[in-house]
């Protein structure tokens, strides 16, 4: 990344240093937690190819952090957007770029595009 910056985004605006930052930070921690899914699926598989009632009972602590971790996969992706969406948000005010604000009910706005066709 030249300068710190990424440009070519928000019709051609560039989009400051804090948020690649936060951006790379965040796929960091997902990256880890993917890894770790990655472990605990081997862990529960090998369990499950046992058969032995240990294993099988201990699948079940196993399955429970594996819920637990996609949750959390989930709940930084879901921050990655908000962010990512309050940026060009942002950055292209007074922009007339074919995009429509909206509500959904709740007072927050969000973009819809056109589709063709």
């Amino acid at each position: 990344m030249e300068g710190d910056s990424f440009s070519g985004m928000a019709n051609g605006g560039q989009v400051d240093n804090k948020l690649i930052q936060t951006f790379h930070k965040s796929f960091v921690q997902v990256q880890s937690i993917l890894d770790q899914n990655r472990m605990l699926i081997n862990e529960i598989n090998q369990n499950h190819e046992s058969r032995a009632p240990d294993n099988l009972n201990r699948n079940v602590g196993l399955i429970r952090e594996l819920n637990n971790n996609i949750r959390r996969v989930v709940g930084l992706y879901a921050d990655l957007s908000a962010s990512f969406a309050r940026t060009m948000d942002a950055s292209s005010e007074g922009d007339s770029s074919g995009t429509l604000r909206s509500s959904d009910g709740a007072g927050r706005t969000g973009q819809k595009r056109v589709r063709p066709g």
